[in-house]
């Protein structure tokens, strides 16, 4: 950065015929002007300037050298001024990561509508239950659904992730409607084996919150295949209500336990804590923001 300041310099001594008129439009001091071109000389091992007590003019190295000069700064300053439109004008491709459930059902949808707002980007979306490396694997945003801890990630919360306990009408029938949470030890639970908490649900009713560790015949590192076994009256699930408020709504699944609360997750976009967020980044960010909400209207009604 040294060696371009002092290039730069050159170049307004050389426009300027002498140091008095660089000075001027450089608002440094003579002795610094005159130090980054004898820098420069001493670098190159050669004379760029003929000093004269009127006047300064080039040498014949000195001119090939300030030709270099101008087209060197010129590139730099197109680079910078590309750099510049990047971050305002949002365009590119974006590497977004998402879990598999929400993807399908949500992101889907939320990604078309957002590529129409912003034509000139392109999307490239991989879903997976599994917690990447966004920065390991070179990915822009995540979409992430957890308690976040600490990490080197910046995150954005868009929405709550609400969950409820729900079974299929013909469970109830055959196996009874749990009325308190110790019940469900002796019932079939489905459970997620991506749940941090793992075979314990935790749930908070007006006697306080009770911890309880359920069995089942079926577990799914998927939500999808666990709502599917629900429905087809295999067990009682855990699950989000952005997964079953239409079965909710339809009836095909009935909340259990409604009088007592789990705990409420929130989906995050997360993106790596760089100083600069990159245009692509904070719109799509926006978007999602502005699309799920705190009241997301997949919660509507419910």
């Amino acid at each position: 950065m040294d060696r371009l300041t002092s290039m730069a310099i050159f170049a307004r001594v050389v426009e300027a015929e002498g140091f008095s008129a660089a000075v001027e439009r450089l608002g440094l001091s003579r002795g610094a002007v005159s130090k980054h071109i004898l820098q420069l000389e001493d670098h190159l091992g050669v004379r760029l300037l003929n000093r004269t007590t009127r006047r300064v003019s080039l040498t014949e190295i000195g001119r090939t050298y300030y030709e270099r000069c101008i087209r060197v700064l010129g590139e730099v300053e197109e680079a910078d001024q590309i750099v510049a439109r990047l971050y305002a004008e949002p365009r590119g491709t974006l590497r977004v990561n998402g879990p598999m459930s929400f993807g399908i059902l949500h992101l889907g949808n939320a990604i078309a509508d957002f590529l129409y707002a912003h034509p000139r980007l392109g999307v490239d979306l991989a879903l997976d239950d599994r917690f990447v490396d966004v920065v390991e694997e070179g990915y822009d945003v995540a979409i992430r659904i957890a308690r976040l801890a600490d990490s080197s990630l910046i995150a954005r919360r868009l929405a709550p992730a609400r969950c409820v306990l729900v079974a299929a009408p013909r469970y109830l029938a055959a196996h009874g409607t749990p009325h308190h949470p110790g019940e469900l030890a002796r019932h079939r639970c489905l459970a997620y084996t991506y749940l941090a908490s793992g075979n314990e649900w935790r749930l908070t009713g007006a006697g306080g919150a009770e911890t309880v560790r359920i069995s089942g015949p079926f577990a799914a590192n998927n939500g999808d295949v666990i709502k599917a076994a629900a429905l087809e009256g295999a067990g009682i699930a855990l699950l989000p209500t952005f997964m079953v408020g239409p079965a909710l709504r339809d009836g095909s699944l009935m909340r259990v336990l409604p009088g007592h609360e789990l705990p409420t997750l929130s989906i995050f976009a997360v993106y790596p804590a760089n100083r600069h967020v990159s245009a692509k980044v904070r719109v799509f960010i926006d978007f999602l923001v502005e699309r799920f909400g705190p009241e997301p209207y997949w919660d509507a009604g419910l």
